[in-house]
């Protein structure tokens, strides 16, 4: 080794040095701030976290102030959500990726959905209120505040789904089709089992998204907090959907604008642990829906 290439080799060594050490300390302030962020929230609203703080609603009469409605309510959101916006999300990520012919029209409609992921959620809460709540007449109510998110996660599940099914390799195609399936067959029995574990992911980050909301939901669902009255028959569980119902990022809002800081930090804590517990459940179902792991 020359001495010209020895110099050219402790130069490069040395820019490695100096980028591996930028990328740890970016890595380290990452780390630290979400690291920071989490535990100051549950430092100041774990004090507020209690039995009676889950499990009741808030009463003047009693002067107790509890979360229960606002949970249901965050249910109630997001499994109607779901339940609309899933077999929409997954047919047209199917569509596109199986059906459509490359083209204009593909790239048109992927464009179209990367736009609508970046609008800003008060817009859609605009729309929302005007169109459904409005010209459709269901003013504020959890089904208006579940359209309207089911619009705003929508590209989120078709994107991450045509992601998966791109994963899947060709020769799988080629090879259901070769021993005689037909192309649906192929589709159901081949390409979703193998994508479930993306799939899964874009669901349950779409669910995330769905829980963290608030400012669509403020236009659109209002900001009830009471528990449903079931009836005898268990009746107000379905009429629940038609009324207003304020979910747990409405009641922080709430919370914070008449300076009930310790009350809204633990409606944090408590969203905060829903949140963490969204992607630890990711990580379990991606794992075991995973069939190349098998």
């Amino acid at each position: 080794m020359d001495r010209t290439t020895s110099i050219c080799e402790k130069r490069r060594k040395s820019k490695d040095t100096i980028l591996i050490g930028f990328t740890l300390l970016c890595a380290g302030i990452a780390i630290a701030l979400f690291v920071g962020i989490v535990a100051y929230v549950f430092f100041r609203g774990i004090k507020s976290v209690n039995w009676e703080f889950l499990t009741t609603a808030p009463s003047a009469i009693k002067g107790t102030f509890g979360i229960a409605g606002n949970i249901i309510n965050t249910l109630y959101i997001v499994i109607l959500t779901l339940l609309l916006v899933t077999p929409i999300g997954i047919g047209a990520a199917i569509y596109l990726n199986e059906y459509a012919k490359p083209g204009k029209v593909v790239r048109l409609i992927e464009f179209t959905t990367e736009t609508l992921s970046g609008i800003p959620s008060i817009i859609f809460g605009l729309f929302g209120m005007v169109f459904f709540g409005t010209t459709l007449g269901l003013s504020y109510s959890l089904l208006t505040g579940a359209l309207t998110l089911s619009l705003m996660v929508l590209p989120l599940i078709t994107r991450n789904t045509q992601e998966a099914l791109k994963t899947v390799p060709k020769s799988y195609r080629d090879g259901a089709l070769g021993m005689g399936s037909t192309k649906w067959h192929m589709i159901r029995t081949i390409l979703l089992p193998s994508a479930m574990p993306g799939i899964i992911t874009g669901i349950i980050l779409a669910t995330g998204r769905i829980v963290g909301e608030s400012a669509a939901l403020l236009f659109t669902a209002g900001s009830g907090y009471l528990l449903p009255k079931l009836g005898e028959y268990g009746e107000g569980l379905f009429t629940k959907v038609t009324g207003p119902g304020g979910t747990l990022t409405i009641q922080l809002y709430l919370s914070m604008t008449k300076a009930e800081y310790d009350q809204a930090f633990g409606i944090a804590a408590v969203l905060l642990t829903i949140v963490l517990g969204i992607n630890i459940l990711t990580k379990v179902l991606a794992r075991k829906f995973d069939v190349n792991r098998r």
